[in-house]
């Protein structure tokens, strides 16, 4: 099995010592002895590379590889490859919940269907909204910081809801000792004066949906009645992000094949004065005239290589501007088992809808065979719960031999699903668009060194 992955980008060479995570930022010498180091002789290394490098130089680099490798920083075996025990208590920790099945806008490549997850158009009400936070209150175990994220549709459409349920959740934590962590997710276009500070007062995170430029926002978010949403919600977005001081905030945006030059619309993002960013590829159906395809792969690589370059120019005089993709840790924080499963959906993470059923994550909504209980029941599907829970990188079709599985986790599961029709087989396009996204990431890391 590959134990290191390497590649050359933004003028650094780069090793990755797959099993550990170590990272090494290298000279050129030794990024190119290191493969043949455990196949090779010294001598036949000396004669390989003699042509290039002198003798003295070849001996030490291979020094110095040989002490990374005595050190456990270079060749690691990988220990790991066993099912993982993963949340034997069913902890859940974070919930989507829908508040508003229902939207403004007309999204031309909304997985929700514009909104109604592909059935009714309906809004939450207190009695779901309450019993909703109820069961992730009482099935949280020993956790004690909880995510909820108001989400649609459209949430400011119920607005009047979420504000309810913030001060529900607020006196229902204290007799938990839970701490809940409130996001929402909108489109901006019901945003006022009022609304701007209640959010940036009571949410500790605020996802803003925009496209990047006008023209390609404009031809891919339209309203109603077909008009363009980009001057409506740009102001909105400014003024509340100036108004929110250090508090969390993404502006998130969708790119499709008809901005494969999507680093534009990240320097578009910057030049509005978004600071905390982040761009995410279409998934849907191939037969879809946006869809993302295998045969744009390439140029979507480049564009991420392109991006990374801009984004290190940036950085260089503002390091409060972030891109989401490229911020990766590189200290190893979560366990390995956590690397393993990811996003914890079906298990850890949960969506609720206005009905008050319970799905494994927001974009299986409205699958039918995906529901996993309601907030009266409580989960009673327990064997998609652990098909969810067994699905990681050491049973995922692939994932055990790629080089950015403790990275990537696997992927995403509905991805999966909605390109394969089996969330144990992931979606390959999404999968080399992470590979890139990683190195991207860490060699801005390197740069920034």
């Amino acid at each position: 099995m590959e134990r290191i992955h390497k590649f050359y980008l933004n003028d650094k060479y780069i090793i990755l010592d797959i099993a550990s995570g170590s990272v090494h930022v290298v000279d050129q010498i030794i990024y190119d002895l290191v493969d043949d180091y455990n196949e090779l002789s010294e001598n036949e290394i000396i004669n390989k590379f003699l042509e290039k490098y002198s003798e003295t130089s070849i001996k030490e680099a291979l020094e110095e590889i040989k002490e990374l490798k005595e050190e456990g920083l270079l060749f690691t075996e990988d220990e790991q490859l066993m099912k993982p025990i993963y949340n034997p208590e069913n902890v859940v920790k974070a919930m989507c919940l829908h508040v508003a099945h229902d939207c403004n806008l007309r999204c031309r490549y909304c997985f929700a269907s514009q909104g109604d997850f592909k059935g009714q158009r309906l809004l939450m009400d207190y009695e779901v909204g309450t019993k909703a936070l109820d069961f992730l209150l009482k099935n949280s175990g020993n956790r004690r910081n909880l995510e909820v994220d108001f989400f649609g549709g459209e949430p400011l459409m119920n607005f009047e809801l979420v504000k309810k349920l913030v001060d529900y959740g607020r006196k229902e934590e204290k007799k938990y000792n839970k701490n809940f962590r409130f996001t929402i997710t909108t489109n901006g276009v019901l945003l006022d004066d009022e609304t701007i500070d209640y959010i940036n007062e009571n949410m500790d995170n605020v996802v803003l949906s925009l496209d990047g430029r006008k023209c390609i926002n404009d031809h891919m978010r339209p309203t109603v009645n077909e008009k363009g949403s980009y001057d409506l919600i740009v102001p909105k977005f400014q003024e509340l992000v100036n108004r929110r001081g250090d508090k969390d905030y993404f502006i998130r945006g969708t790119f499709t094949n008809k901005n494969l030059d999507f680093s534009n619309d990240l320097l578009d993002f910057y030049n509005l004065g978004f600071k905390k960013t982040s761009i995410e590829p279409v998934v849907t159906d191939e037969k879809e005239e946006y869809a993302i395809r295998e045969e744009h792969l390439d140029t979507i690589l480049k564009e991420y290589e392109k991006m990374s370059k801009n984004y290190i120019e940036i950085r260089k005089k503002d390091k409060k501007f972030t891109f989401f993709h490229f911020m990766i840790d590189l200290t190893q924080g979560p366990c390995i088992i956590k690397r393993t499963v990811g996003c914890g959906a079906g298990s850890e993470y949960v969506a609720v809808t206005p009905e008050g059923d319970i799905y494994p994550c927001h974009q299986f909504v409205g699958e039918t065979e995906f529901k996993l209980g309601d907030v009266n029941t409580g989960i009673v599907n327990n064997d998609l719960r652990d098909k969810f829970k067994c699905s990681n990188v050491f049973t995922k079709e692939g994932c055990s031999t790629c080089w950015a599985r403790y990275y990537c986790s696997g992927g995403c599961h509905a991805n999966a699903y909605y390109s394969n029709n089996d969330f144990k087989k992931p979606y390959h396009v999404g999968c080399e668009m992470e590979k890139k996204r990683i190195e991207c990431a860490i060699s801005v890391l390197a740069n920034e060194a």
